[in-house]
């Protein structure tokens, strides 16, 4: 598995599409939790997943988890480093998820925090908080400090792909040499 993360609004989906013909199969770690969580009737809209109560948040992340393990091929898996709540930064892939899991790269999707904000500003289809410059970038840190202790975890080289704008190609050329 090749496990894919970045701030919403970096570029995942965008630098991920060029993997459709790769013979991977790309599975969004958010789906699965909103499938989860609005069986459970706990939310009823997939932005909502970030504002759960970090024990729903934990419990439907072990669910999604045993969903993961049970899936054989070659997977992406699209998801996000961690989530910033009320009461501070959740793993979005803790140990006992990671664990089950045999991880071959981690991919940190990143840009300029001024680009990621104007991306955000422009995508009506998602509900997002407005944030200021600096808690995204503070957001942007503990992303690559999660992402240096995932590695350390499974053992997985970690990349980081910057994705500025007018760079989507070379962006995109970077996850396909991980690919092949």
């Amino acid at each position: 598995m090749i496990i894919v993360m970045g701030l919403p609004g970096a570029g995942k989906s965008t630098v991920l599409s060029a993997a459709a013909n790769s013979g991977y199969k790309t599975v969004n770690y958010g789906d699965l939790m909103f499938e989860i969580a609005s069986k459970e009737k706990i939310i009823s809209h997939r932005d909502h997943l970030r504002k759960l109560d970090p024990a729903q948040q934990k419990r439907v992340q072990a669910a999604v988890g045993k969903a993961l393990a049970e899936m054989n091929g070659k997977i992406i898996l699209d998801t996000h480093c961690s989530i910033s709540t009320k009461k501070g930064y959740l793993p979005g892939l803790p140990y006992s998820l990671l664990s089950g899991l045999t991880v071959e790269y981690l991919v940190l999707i990143s840009a300029p925090i001024e680009e990621i904000l104007a991306r955000r500003r422009k995508d009506t289809t998602r509900v997002r908080d407005d944030e200021p410059p600096e808690s995204l970038a503070e957001h942007d840190s503990m992303n690559r400090s999660f992402l240096a202790a995932y590695s350390c975890l499974t053992g997985a080289p970690a990349v980081i792909i910057m994705n500025k704008d007018g760079g989507l190609q070379a962006a995109q050329e970077k996850l396909l040499s991980i690919l092949s």
